[in-house]
């Protein structure tokens, strides 16, 4: 699935974004972190509250989710 993420600008937005999905339960892997795409790759699943509030508790806004 592919979250989108407002906020992005660099190499460490990308690390603290696959640091704070890696650590939300049902998401098995952070497989990509595209700045000029605005979005998070990442396999499993988990409730989209539970993925917008890990997204917004490290100052990123969450704007959607799209399932593959």
């Amino acid at each position: 699935m592919k979250i989108f993420i407002e906020g992005m600008s660099c190499a460490h937005c990308q690390a603290a974004v696959t640091e704070a999905l890696a650590a939300v339960s049902g998401i098995s892997a952070v497989s990509e972190v595209s700045l000029s795409g605005k979005y998070a790759a990442v396999e499993g699943s988990a409730p989209a509250a539970v993925i917008r509030e890990a997204i917004e508790d490290i100052g990123f806004d969450f704007v959607r989710i799209e399932n593959e």
